[in-house]
């Protein structure tokens, strides 16, 4: 009797640290990234977002302009990532609202224009956590990634994986940095295509649900920071109105 008792133990501590070892594999691809970044959070990531966002604008002159932007982010199966922006002040009825792959602009609630391209950003923020591996993939390729080069660095204190590049000089090849504690992508550079690059940087993580959210965001191109994201009142998995990805769809306004 003891002895089969020592036995299934020994058994079960062997799967167990066989297990641990599995789930600490490093990752060979930027594949193997993004499917870490999905099975962490399966089934729990938040599918709905709203925040304030204050957002500084850095014009051709030098000057600074400053705006106030609603967002409202939510993921569907039946139509993936969405995200409204709501430019105050809202009583004008200026917004858009966009997919990996299209824009809606909405003027005085009407809308005004459909345009080919979408955020860049929704899939790496968002679709990744919700959606099948295979579907983030199909995103990410318009925007360059080569996701058979991959490397490890640390970046601001925190260990990174870097998809797209395999050179610690390179800073012009599209590439997307991953911490590696949260799973969560702190830095996106997008190829100029005959420009400078442009550089997100992601900063201030904080809990949101059962995910984490970048609460500050940079962008830096030519050595200039282009425009600076700072994000409030955040909620997530709230109610989100039907009517708000309807672009058609006239909405009452308020005065904010």
């Amino acid at each position: 009797m003891h002895s089969t008792k020592r036995f299934l133990a020994a058994v079960g501590a062997l799967t167990f640290a066989s297990s641990l070892g599995a789930q600490q594999t490093p990752p060979a691809t930027g594949r193997d990234v993004l499917a870490r970044m999905r099975s962490v959070y399966a089934g729990e990531w938040y599918k709905t977002l709203t925040f304030r966002q204050t957002t500084t604008i850095r014009q051709r002159d030098g000057r600074d302009t400053v705006q106030t932007w609603y967002e409202t982010l939510r993921y569907t199966p039946e139509r993936g990532t969405q995200l409204r922006i709501d430019v105050a002040p809202l009583s004008a009825g200026n917004a858009s609202i966009s997919t990996w792959d299209s824009t809606w602009v909405l003027r005085a609630d009407t809308l005004a224009a459909v345009r080919a391209g979408g955020n860049p950003f929704l899939a790496l923020i968002e679709g990744v956590y919700v959606q099948p591996v295979s579907e983030t993939i199909r995103q990410l390729a318009p925007l360059g990634f080569n996701l058979d080069k991959l490397r490890s660095a640390e970046w601001k204190g925190h260990a990174v994986w870097i998809v797209g590049s395999t050179d610690p000089a390179d800073t012009t090849s599209a590439q997307f940095w991953v911490e590696d504690t949260h799973h969560m992508v702190v830095r996106i550079i997008l190829a100029g295509g005959g420009r400078s690059p442009l550089d997100i940087q992601l900063g201030g993580l904080e809990k949101c649900g059962a995910g984490w959210l970048a609460t500050k965001v940079e962008m830096f191109q030519g050595g200039v920071r282009r425009q600076l994201e700072e994000y409030h009142d955040w909620k997530c998995d709230g109610i989100v109105e039907e009517g708000k990805f309807r672009p058609a769809e006239k909405r009452q306004r308020d005065d904010r």
